[in-house]
């Protein structure tokens, strides 16, 4: 394990207060959530389950203890601990190094982004709570790739929507990839989980949202004249990926609206309909 880089070779700074500890065996136990985290098996781990999530780079990393949540233990390189430590010194946690093979063997990827955390998952807050001095919410109804959840939540926190909310069949936000893909705003955006759907929908038409599908039907209309319309408060609902939003939402919804396309091209990428819808609404005079 020596050379540089290594664990083996890494010598800490006296002020160094973080607890590391060399990777001794890849079969240690304090190790068993970072192992094999490949986009498969992670479909296949039940994060929720276990009460974490893993949040991958330094920035995620920085992201996700400003958003209050705490970490459970670290993997990185010997070159990433000193960036590390300022973020790390107040927590009684294990950060484990290793060297890059090592690594690799145990998360079935190259770890090029510095560290990966295990982070205790908070409590999602209730619809009602998200919502409340909200006024533009994003849905997403059982969307399931995570890099598409994952760029949602980028152009919500970057284009000033205010919350999201996700229905039962979604993918998780916080699998690794959608954190990563979001850049860690799903640690800062608002959000919460729908237990029942698409009955959830009359609790935002209750709270006095325009709830508006984004569809391709006969009588919807197009995203200028919603922004004309210029509602007071707004959800939006995207559908999955392939089949769009379902016959029951779209009939729940308040308003049906479509983004004009040309050349033959009926639509847009969920993610990129999001920014394009987004964008119209939240930058308008």
């Amino acid at each position: 394990m020596g050379g540089r880089g290594s664990a083996a070779g890494y010598k800490r700074r006296a002020s160094l207060t973080v607890r590391v500890e060399s990777i001794g065996s890849l079969d240690d136990p304090r190790l068993s959530f970072f192992t094999h985290l490949t986009d498969v098996a992670l479909r296949r781990l039940s994060e929720p389950s276990s009460g974490l999530y893993l949040a991958e780079s330094t920035k995620v990393i920085e992201r996700a203890l400003t958003a209050g949540h705490r970490p459970v233990s670290v993997i990185t390189l010997a070159k990433w601990v000193d960036g590390l430590e300022p973020l790390l010194a107040e927590f009684d946690i294990p950060v484990f190094v290793g060297e890059d093979s090592e690594l690799e063997k145990l998360t079935g990827f190259l770890l090029h982004r510095g560290a990966i955390a295990a982070m205790e998952r908070p409590v999602l807050p209730t619809v009602s709570d998200i919502v409340k001095n909200a006024r533009t919410v994003v849905i997403l109804e059982n969307i399931i790739d995570h890099t598409n959840v994952g760029a949602i939540f980028r152009s919500v926190a970057g284009l000033g929507a205010d919350a999201v909310l996700i229905t039962p069949e979604c993918a998780d936000p916080l699998y690794r990839r959608s954190v990563r893909v979001s850049m860690g705003t799903v640690l800062q955006v608002p959000w919460t989980r729908i237990t029942s759907w698409p009955a959830g929908l009359q609790e935002l038409k209750d709270a006095g949202f325009l709830v508006v599908a984004l569809a391709l039907t006969n009588d919807a209309v197009t995203l200028a004249e919603l922004v004309a319309e210029n509602p007071k408060r707004l959800a939006i609902v995207f559908g999955t990926e392939g089949h769009g939003l379902t016959a029951s939402t779209i009939a729940g919804s308040d308003r049906v609206v479509r983004i004009p396309m040309s050349h033959g091209v009926d639509s847009l990428n969920v993610a990129a309909a999001a920014a394009v819808t987004l964008y119209a609404l939240t930058n308008t005079p």
